[in-house]
């Protein structure tokens, strides 16, 4: 599609395929600097050039970092992001008040410049029931920036047509609970 893309995973030595329009960094994604992480802000000063104006399109799946990740980005650049697809872990936690206040600080933070527009669980690891409401263990969110367009009407039912189960383990639909214009 002509898109430069930009990928970084300490754990693998390359990509699993090979393209001219692919840079890879071995490194993870985290909320410090160091031999071993480095932060988005750094990953993008690094990687995009300077006198690049245009929107950018984040992809996030970093087992669980993602909360300190997002915390640990400037707004600046998040601003920047037309898209944002992140991988949520460890979301069966937020009964745990110490994991609520980091997880809902990162949403609060996606929030000033996003829009939630959907949310797929993933089937891997499946859900847990807290007081009535389920929890999927994992899910993952697409943000879009509000300036390009949000719509105010609401999904009643997921899965929708395009999402597909990311392993063989049964369908995890995503309760009601969770849907914006669905009552609790």
């Amino acid at each position: 599609m002509g898109m430069k893309v930009y990928m970084a995973d300490r754990s693998v030595d390359a990509p699993a395929e090979a393209h001219e329009s692919f840079e890879f960094t071995k490194k993870y994604i985290g909320c410090v600097d160091d031999e071993s992480y480095m932060t988005l802000d750094a990953w993008v000063a690094e990687s995009v050039p300077a006198n690049c104006e245009e929107d950018l399109i984040l992809q996030m799946d970093i087992e669980g970092s993602e909360f300190e990740s997002i915390l640990s980005t400037s707004t600046d650049l998040l601003r920047r992001f037309r898209v944002i697809v992140v991988e949520f872990h460890s979301l069966d936690q937020l009964w745990s008040r110490p994991f609520y206040d980091l997880a809902s600080r990162a949403f609060a933070k996606l929030l000033q410049f996003h829009s939630c527009v959907h949310i797929h669980p993933n089937n891997c690891c499946g859900s847990l029931v807290c007081d009535g409401v389920e929890i999927p263990r994992i899910a993952e969110f697409t943000f879009l920036r509000n300036d390009r367009g949000v719509s105010t009407e609401y999904v009643l039912s997921l899965p929708s047509p395009l999402d597909e189960d990311n392993t063989s383990n049964p369908t995890l639909a995503l309760p009601a609970v969770w849907l914006g214009g669905a009552q609790s």
